[in-house]
């Protein structure tokens, strides 16, 4: 299994990915692979090949109010067109997705957490109500990781 947190700290909201792994990190059974990804999502179909789980942790664009967790069943659902994970790179999280299913090159099971952000400015810090969702995705992965190992 592996779980990876997208996001470029240093554009505010962008960040969430990274700080959730971070905290991952030290509560995930042996065998659970952590990995923080700033850009090229393109990479990550090389990460998650001969995987069986993958979970994505990402920053998504505003849609009703900063911090809302959605959790995405990316082989069975479409990405809904209302939550777009954030990329600040022309080649996105949910193109790499698109890219390796029709590839054959997907994991068995892959979930994201996509967390709402409202401020990706350059520079700008983690918003309040973004750091305040970040132990609530701790857990849920937590949670689905213990239902998938």
């Amino acid at each position: 299994m592996l779980v990876v947190g997208m996001g470029n700290p240093d554009r505010g909201d962008d960040g969430v990915g990274p700080l959730v792994v971070r905290q991952l990190a030290a509560c995930v059974p042996p065998g659970v692979a952590i990995v923080e990804r700033t850009g090229d999502a393109l990479a990550l179909i090389d990460e998650w090949a001969g995987r069986d789980a993958v979970i994505l942790v990402d920053a998504a664009a505003l849609v009703s109010c900063p911090g809302r967790v959605h959790r995405i069943d990316l082989l069975e659902q479409q990405l809904p067109t209302d939550v777009s994970l954030s990329s600040t790179h022309a080649f996105g999280v949910a193109d790499a997705v698109g890219l390796a299913c029709a590839l054959g090159l997907q994991p068995r099971r892959l979930i994201a957490y996509a967390i709402e952000g409202g401020n990706f400015d350059p520079g700008a810090s983690i918003s309040p109500e973004v750091a305040a969702s970040v132990s609530e995705v701790v857990k849920r992965v937590t949670d689905e990781i213990s239902l998938l190992v």
